[in-house]
Order: structure tokens, then C-alpha cells, then sequence
């Protein structure tokens, strides 16, 4: 478990911060730029969730999403040369394709791209999603470079993909879906 005694630690004024191998990494280093954008990620599903109480079973299904996201961080916080270490597993991402699939049962087939919005917890998930994609790429361009968990990877794949089928959900199963139209204003 994590006990935080004192928030500012000094350590990261010259531009560094440590892995949690103890490593000092420039924060704008691969690692720091995909765990900062996971938890960026993290804080936009929170205020999905704002939006989301009443609806027990999407907000259960986030909230599994917020607590995973920390390891997922964790995960990425952590180079792989530490075994001992906490990663994201297949069943997490097992659990993400489950849910995507009962999700989209019912969801109305997708004939359009669609436009964020629709509702405002579509809206927050899709921004949820962008950032996650954004994660997703700086975890890409790390894996170039060094080794990343497999799982981690498929994880954050899947996250975007679950964050999207939910959004439209949250639409009444894709009926209120803003529709992109092209060349509506040509």
C-alpha cells in the first residue's frame, strides 16, 4: 500500500522524477509522458462518473476502469527489468473485451462516424477516450525503445475501444448519437 506522508518531496524542481525502480527520467521522458497521460485519462473518467451515478452498472464498470488505470500507471511507472512488479494481466483486458461485447449488443448499428456529445457522459467518455489514445501512442513510441508488458499495451487498446461503445450507450444505445455529416458545411 502507498502512505503518503508529505505531498512535495523537492526531488522533481530540476525537471526529473523517479520511477518506481528508483530511476531519475527527465518528466518529459517517455515513461512520465505516458503514465502522466494515463492519469489524465483517469481524471476525465472521474468526471464522466459525475454524470454516471445513477446509471450502476456504467459507473461500476468505470470505476474498475479508474482503479485498473493505477495500475496500469504503475505498470508503466515501472521499466521492466523490475519482475517483482505490478503489471496490468490478460484477465484485465479479457474483462474490458466482455464488457465492450455486452455492450454492443444492443447497441444501434453504426453507420457514420459520430461527433462527441450526444449526452454529457458520452461527452466526458469521449474525451476520456482521446486521451487514452493519446496515452496510447506515447506507450507505442516507448515500446519502440524498450520493453512494455504486452498486456499493458493490448489494455490501453481495448480502453479507447470500451470508452467508445459506452459513450454511445450513454446515447440510448446510439439513438441520440451526433451523427457526422460530411461536407455538411461545404
Amino acid at each position: 500500500m502507498v502512505k503518503l506522508n508529505k505531498i512535495y518531496t523537492r526531488t522533481g524542481d530540476s525537471g526529473e522524477t523517479s520511477l518506481v525502480n528508483g530511476m531519475r527520467v527527465s518528466k518529459h521522458a517517455l515513461r512520465p509522458s505516458a503514465f502522466g497521460d494515463i492519469d489524465e485519462a483517469n481524471s476525465v473518467i472521474g468526471l464522466a462518473r459525475l454524470q454516471t451515478i445513477k446509471i450502476i452498472d456504467a459507473d461500476e464498470m468505470l470505476a474498475k476502469i479508474q482503479n485498473d488505470l493505477f495500475d496500469l500507471g504503475a505498470d508503466i511507472a515501472t521499466p521492466e527489468t523490475k519482475k517483482s512488479a505490478l503489471r496490468i494481466t490478460a484477465e484485465q483486458v479479457k474483462r474490458l473485451e466482455a464488457e465492450i461485447d455486452t455492450m454492443n449488443i444492443e447497441l444501434n448499428p453504426l453507420n457514420s462516424f459520430i461527433l462527441p456529445g450526444g449526452s454529457a457522459a458520452s461527452a466526458w467518455l469521449h474525451l476520456a477516450r482521446t486521451v487514452s489514445r493519446r496515452a496510447e501512442r506515447h506507450m507505442t513510441e516507448l515500446a519502440a525503445e524498450e520493453v512494455v508488458n504486452a498486456d499493458a499495451m493490448r489494455y490501453i487498446n481495448r480502453l479507447s475501444d470500451h470508452l467508445f461503445v459506452l459513450a454511445r450507450r450513454l446515447n440510448k444505445n446510439g439513438k441520440t448519437d451526433v451523427l457526422w455529416r460530411p461536407g455538411q458545411n461545404s
